[in-house]
């Protein structure tokens, strides 16, 4: 019968420190690499988003320079239309020069007593005109002119001149006055005594009575201020038939 072995049992090896360090099989590397990339990526990539702000500042400064310098002119523009166009010249024709025996009619726009634009140089065109001026509208001294004018009118007519009344009424104090009287002829309306004047017959704000005589033509021949008013229409027709003969 054998006896116990004398050999004693040999201890288990023991694993060595380094080994035991290392990671097991199938664990997942340490990702300290991945970290420290991810890092420096996250820092480059930050200063690159800062430098791109930067130049996107840069350019919006640049471009806001002529942006600022174009609108400049549009406010300018803006600031003048506000204050309203440029005033233009006025366009009412300016009182003529007065005229004297030889000078033509001027071309003035008048209303007659109907509110019709009446341009005086056209008056002698066909015919020659007489032009009695009255102070007033249906006044005593006035009617009798202008009566006297209306009783001879049609021997006017047979000599080739037209009559007409000039005062500074208006258009509808002379209707008024041309109805109530019958007055066959037109009556001119001068408000601002544009005509009255060149005639040399405006007195401040009065109008001398008087009369003139045109030839066709428009040729002032004969000029009586003052003149009564019950000789204005007798003399008119006395110079008109001496001419004629």
């Amino acid at each position: 019968m054998a006896g116990p072995s004398t050999e004693a049992a040999a201890p288990a090896p023991r694993r060595s420190s380094r080994i035991s360090a290392l990671p097991k099989p199938g664990s997942p590397p340490a990702n300290t690499t991945k970290k420290a990339a991810t890092g420096k990526s996250t820092k480059a990539g930050t200063k690159r988003a800062a430098e791109a702000q930067e130049g996107e500042g840069e350019i919006a400064k640049k471009a806001k320079v002529p942006a600022e310098e174009e609108t400049q002119p549009a406010v300018a523009e803006a600031e003048a239309s506000a204050s309203g166009p440029a005033a233009e010249p006025s366009s009412e024709p300016e009182t003529p020069k007065k005229i004297d025996i030889g000078d033509t009619i001027p071309s003035l726009v008048l209303k007659n007593e109907k509110g019709e634009d009446v341009d005086t140089s056209t008056l002698t065109e066909a015919k020659g005109v007489v032009l009695f001026l009255v102070p007033r509208a249906d006044t005593p001294g006035c009617t009798t002119q202008a009566c006297g004018f209306r009783d001879v009118w049609q021997e006017f007519g047979a000599l080739d001149f037209d009559v007409y009344c000039l005062s500074a009424d208006s258009p509808t104090a002379q209707t008024k006055w041309q109805t109530k009287k019958q007055l066959p002829y037109q009556l001119l309306s001068d408000p601002k005594r544009a005509l009255i004047s060149a005639l040399g017959a405006a007195d401040g704000n009065k109008t001398k009575r008087s009369h003139f005589v045109f030839t066709q033509g428009g040729t002032l021949i004969d000029r009586k201020m003052p003149v009564k008013p019950v000789d204005s229409p007798r003399l008119a027709l006395e110079f008109i038939k001496g001419i004629e003969k």
